[in-house]
């Protein structure tokens, strides 16, 4: 079992507490043609309304996808998960048939790069708030490279041929960190920019350019990557930054992307 470990900082860990908090953020008008998305993974308080807004729109699947940074530097550099994993909301179970149709050749199952990361953990709620009788399949990222996600994408889309799985990929990411709100602002449109227009060359030079603190960024070319093999287009839904609710001397941006059919 994958215990929670931001239960009681970046979310309540309290049943009631974490519902009504996702009551503010979700307000459920699913879109079936949503088939990837991008959605940030701070603390509620600062993120939560930027997510919900796209956790609002997710469609249901048999299976979400979820891709993580690893923020720790523990365990595999590529790692998924086949552990049940627990939330104040419920289990989770991982769809065990999805991982072992992967091929194995860049992702290993390794639970130690899950035990202590945050990124993806702070999604799952989101999940359960609005659906039931789903399963996830966790992938962390440690090398975020375009090599590696096209790598990780082939092993997806593997996978979702031979299970038939009815997936969506969600990629757990935030922007730019602590900037001035002017230039997290400045700099997470010019990142924005090159996620919508759906070209990974040139969102990988953006990133490098401008050496971007873009935390999840190997995660975002996995999703967009994903949307290409399915004919999307990419839609910002919302974007905010911490300075929204906290100070703007030092801030973190927010985008919630949907990638539709």
């Amino acid at each position: 079992m994958r215990h929670p470990v931001v239960a009681g900082s970046f979310y309540p860990s309290s049943r009631e507490s974490l519902l009504s908090m996702l009551s503010e953020f979700i307000r459920p008008s699913p879109d079936a043609a949503v088939k990837a998305c991008i959605a940030p993974h701070a603390g509620y308080m600062y993120s939560g309304r930027t997510a919900g807004r796209v956790y609002s729109i997710i469609p249901k699947a048999q299976t979400y996808v979820i891709l993580g940074p690893n923020h720790t530097g523990y365990g595999s550099m590529v790692a998924v998960s086949t552990d049940r994993w627990l939330t104040p909301l419920g289990e989770i179970e991982v769809d065990t048939e999805f991982v072992e149709a992967m091929p194995k050749t860049i992702v290993d199952m390794d639970e130690i790069a899950h035990r202590y990361e945050h990124s993806i953990e702070v999604q799952i709620p989101f999940l359960q708030y609005v659906y039931r009788g789903f399963r996830i399949v966790p992938i962390c990222l440690g090398m975020q490279d375009e090599e590696t996600a096209r790598d990780v994408v082939q092993e997806i889309l593997i996978a979702e041929r031979e299970t038939g799985r009815d997936i969506v990929v969600i990629a757990s990411s935030d922007m730019h960190h602590y900037l001035p709100d002017n230039r997290c602002r400045e700099a997470d449109a010019k990142v924005i920019d090159a996620i919508l227009s759906m070209d990974i060359s040139r969102y990988y030079r953006t990133i490098y350019n401008l050496q971007a603190s873009v935390c999840g960024y190997g995660c975002i070319a996995v999703a967009m990557l994903y949307a290409v093999n399915h004919n999307c287009r990419a839609e910002l839904v919302e974007y905010s930054t911490s300075g929204d609710v906290a100070d703007k001397s030092s801030v973190v941006g927010y985008a919630a992307i949907a990638f539709r059919r």
